[in-house]
């Protein structure tokens, strides 16, 4: 398992896990990062993350990225 901020570019990965506290961790479901939902970097600049997920581009930063585990 690593973060979402160490993934390549448009290698597709697994959600294993959200961390974070409760309200950070409802947000990302809200915005579709769930455990076993397949999430895609399409781009990294400076940390900050546009993702591919659930047929939807989101932006992170790269806080909410370290929550993400893959």
């Amino acid at each position: 398992m690593m973060p979402l901020s160490m993934v390549s570019e448009g290698e597709p990965n697994i959600i294993k896990k959200v961390g974070g506290k409760e309200d950070t961790r409802r947000f990302l479901e809200n915005l579709g990062f769930v455990v076993g939902s397949e999430v895609t970097v399409i781009s990294e600049i400076n940390g900050n993350m546009i993702v591919n997920i659930k047929n939807s581009r989101v932006a992170i930063g790269k806080d909410m990225a370290n929550k993400i585990m893959v």
